[in-house]
């Protein structure tokens, strides 16, 4: 039988420390500097330039270069969610302190998985599309219905230059918070930048926590017919 030892490789890139709390910064779907990304973890900027590089050589993440400054991100959607599964099986952090009880409860209510809505209210969401026969369940994916592509024109989002994206289009993805799934794929990214353009959202500074604006709370429960 032949054996792909390069998934061993991989495995063993993504499990050190240092490089999983990158990756675990990361998925707020940004890209970041070194001394970014040294000051957020808190290890040097030797040590995070060496880490960098390891995951650049390994295709886990992506870097560019912007005048003399490099910015590093994660390099695709797959990436992502396999950094999803990973923190839905671990077990939680034990909070020390009320700092990090802040900063726990802010990304379970809501935060980007790497490009989408994620989080209590990304699961409200996927929730109420399926309620309103936006989206259905099939075994790995959601589906688009009819009534979904009226809706979401009316939501100003154009069903055909998402589907022109060179991705999956509507796929599952396991919230780690939630143990449920929430919409993920092109649709879920247009989802969260629809909400951060009428201004529902807005990211946070320094965590992948989504903030809910008091305007945007109110649009939400009403569109979606959820409470937040």
């Amino acid at each position: 039988m032949s054996i792909n030892q390069n998934v061993a490789n991989i495995a063993a890139l993504i499990s050190e420390y240092s490089r999983s709390a990158i990756l675990t910064v990361l998925m707020d779907g940004r890209f970041h500097t070194a001394s970014e990304l040294s000051f957020m973890i808190g290890i040097t900027p030797q040590t995070i330039s060496y880490h960098l590089s390891k995951l650049v050589e390994g295709n886990i993440i992506a870097v560019e270069g912007q005048g003399r400054h490099r910015y590093f991100g994660i390099q695709n959607q797959e990436v992502a969610q396999i950094m999803e599964y990973l923190l839905a099986i671990a077990p939680p952090v034990e909070i020390k302190s009320l700092r990090q009880s802040r900063e726990d409860n802010a990304i379970r209510i809501a935060r980007t998985c790497y490009d989408h809505i994620a989080g209590n209210l990304g699961v409200k969401i996927t929730d109420s599309l399926i309620k309103k026969n936006v989206i259905k369940q099939s075994e790995n994916e959601f589906v688009l219905s009819i009534e979904g592509e009226h809706f979401l024109n009316d939501f100003q989002i154009k069903i055909e230059d998402v589907i022109k994206k060179r991705r999956s289009f509507c796929h599952k993805c396991l919230d780690w918070s939630e143990r449920r799934h929430h919409l993920a794929g092109a649709l879920g990214n247009a989802l969260l930048e629809r909400f951060l353009e009428l201004q529902w959202i807005s990211r946070s500074v320094n965590s992948r926590a989504l903030i809910i604006t008091p305007h945007g709370k109110k649009e939400i429960q009403d569109k979606f017919s959820i409470e937040i």
